[in-house]
């Protein structure tokens, strides 16, 4: 069985080379519209997470931060406001908390169907209840198709109380929310979409925190993304199990760069050339920057040349 992802949430800094970090004045200017949450949970507990002013006097957060909870408010230059109402994407993970007189500068949103691979991005929460935002800096290693949009995975990890933060692109544009991590040292971050905020905007609102639905990351086994069914088997080396996860993520995704890499890995590890090769090829034509598939595609290659392997075993 699958752990259940981590919800530990924002940010030691990632170390780019100085020409991919974004100008530090953009940064500070970014601040200004990103906010903490305080929750008081139903057993009285005192939660914190992240949010993003997305509209006017909308704030953007993960659903989980704020389910269920007794007490909301959202702080910032030491002021507290209480929201008037939400909006929830349960499934999602997303909400909109509309507030009254918040007066920050919304940000400007994006979409991750113009994100690439090795893009850089960074992130701006509060982690671990900090006095300020911080920021944390990486770039896109993966971008999962989910629901008309993409999942993205970046090398900006989180810590406890950056749930909800934003994703900005290189460019200072909200492409993302910080969402979950695996389970691990070696962990993976994950970051929902800023598409879904855009659907979100327009739908009704309601009065009440009360969860109605999972968030897909806390669905039963069968119902996750194949993204997430995939992780556990590759990193637990149990190659006909990931194989098998692949077959049927490229049926249902055949547009997913990942799912092809992943199939190729699975069938290079299982000693399958020949099936890895198309596989890889099929992923590269999706994603010309996917450099993972075309280090393995090199290396079966340079396994066949010299001998190593032939093009039906190694």
């Amino acid at each position: 069985m699958m752990k259940r992802f981590s919800l530990l949430l924002l940010a030691l800094t990632y170390q780019l080379p100085a020409h991919a970090l974004p100008p530090e004045g953009m940064v500070f200017e970014l601040k200004s519209s990103v906010v903490k949450i305080h929750v008081v949970n139903e057993q009285g507990h005192h939660g914190v997470g992240s949010g993003v002013v997305v509209a006017k006097d909308h704030v953007a957060t993960n659903c989980h931060v704020v389910a269920n909870a007794r007490g909301v408010r959202v702080s910032k230059f030491g002021e507290g406001h209480a929201p008037v109402a939400l909006k929830a994407d349960w499934k999602h993970d997303l909400c909109l908390l509309r507030m009254q007189g918040l007066e920050l500068p919304p940000v400007k949103l994006g979409s991750t169907r113009d994100l690439q691979y090795a893009q850089p991005v960074f992130t701006i929460s509060f982690p671990n209840n900090a006095r300020k935002p911080l920021a944390t800096y990486g770039e896109v290693t993966a971008l999962y198709p989910m629901d008309g949009a993409h999942i993205i995975r970046a090398t900006a990890d989180f810590r406890l109380g950056g749930s909800g933060g934003p994703l900005f692109d290189d460019s200072g544009t909200l492409v993302g929310l910080v969402t979950m991590k695996s389970p691990g040292r070696n962990a993976y971050y994950y970051n929902i979409p800023a598409d879904w905020v855009k659907d979100l905007i327009n739908q009704p609102e309601i009065a009440i925190t009360t969860q109605k639905e999972l968030p897909f990351w806390d669905a039963p086994e069968d119902q996750r993304p194949f993204f997430m069914r995939a992780l556990q088997p590759e990193q637990a080396g149990d190659w006909a199990a990931l194989e098998a996860i692949c077959q049927s993520w490229v049926a249902a995704q055949p547009e997913s760069a990942e799912a092809w890499y992943l199939l190729a890995l699975a069938q290079h590890r299982q000693n399958h050339p020949e099936n890895a090769l198309p596989s890889l090829e099929k992923s590269i034509a999706i994603n010309q920057r996917h450099a993972d598939a075309k280090s393995l595609l090199g290396q079966i290659k340079d396994n066949i040349a010299s001998g190593k392997c032939t093009s039906s075993s190694c």
